[in-house]
């Protein structure tokens, strides 16, 4: 499929997502969601994609939805902006959120409304320095979405949250880290080259045990503690059987590198 509003490719195990509307800073119109959808898709299907990459050309990560496509003129029919949502934000945020394997954000400028709740939809977020996280819905009377309200309380307290989506403000890459909102703040001009990096290491490692980690960890915001323990349960039987189990085991016992093939 031929893209113009991402790049994608696929190496050596990565899969990289870049959102490429930079003159708009990576803001959402119907025609970049169609061709995310196809990405992401194309993802999930891959025998070969074992870590999935995110990130934006230019200055901005993403801006969240592009209001040229939602302009209400005076005396115009009001939008169903939840159909969009149910169309659009909500697949990419369950889709991001249910596939098997890690998947790395690095945000490469202003992460602004839906931009910066996809980014936390994310396993691990790098950020530039420069980068700035802002709950922007509040400015033009609109909700968080893309699960803003229920990951940003889960990230930051219930206090934080509601000060950030009420008041707009903007967050920088450093205090989204001093706060756990992200992982890590790194130097803009290393941002590129790390996230890379993790992408490759983690693509080598065994992805369906960290798969079942990333399905245990989402799980326990809504587990009781007895349904945790039995989840840890279960999923240590599943990751007892892969064969990447096998192979750490031997070659812990070996004294040699393992190779995992995320099986």
């Amino acid at each position: 499929m031929t893209y113009e509003t991402i790049e994608f490719e696929i190496t050596d195990g990565v899969a990289v997502l870049t959102l490429n509307r930079p003159d708009s800073l990576n803001s959402f119109n119907t025609q970049m969601h169609g061709e995310v959808r196809e990405a992401l898709k194309a993802v999930k299907k891959s025998d070969e994609v074992r870590c999935l990459l995110i990130t934006g050309n230019g200055h901005g990560f993403c801006a969240g939805q592009d209001l040229s496509d939602r302009n209400v003129a005076p005396g115009a029919e009001m939008p169903n902006l939840g159909e969009s949502i149910e169309k659009n934000y909500n697949p990419l945020i369950r889709t991001i959120n249910g596939l098997e394997m890690p998947v790395i954000c690095a945000v490469n400028g202003v992460a602004a409304g839906a931009g910066a709740n996809i980014a936390f939809a994310c396993d691990i977020v790098l950020a530039a320095k420069s980068a700035s996280f802002i709950q922007a819905f509040c400015k033009i009377g609109l909700v968080p979405d893309s699960g803003g309200t229920y990951t940003l309380p889960r990230l930051v307290g219930q206090a934080r949250a509601m000060g950030l989506a009420m008041l707009g403000d903007k967050v920088k890459a450093e205090q989204a880290e001093q706060w756990g909102m992200i992982w890590k703040a790194v130097d803009d001009e290393a941002l590129k080259e790390e996230a890379l990096a993790m992408a490759k290491h983690l693509a080598t490692q065994p992805t369906k045990g960290l798969a079942l980690i990333k399905r245990a960890i989402n799980a326990s915001w809504n587990n009781s503690f007895d349904e945790q323990l039995d989840l840890e349960r279960d999923l240590q039987t599943l990751a007892g059987r892969t064969e990447d189990y096998r192979e750490g085991v031997g070659a812990f016992m070996e004294k040699r590198q393992p190779n995992f093939t995320g099986k």
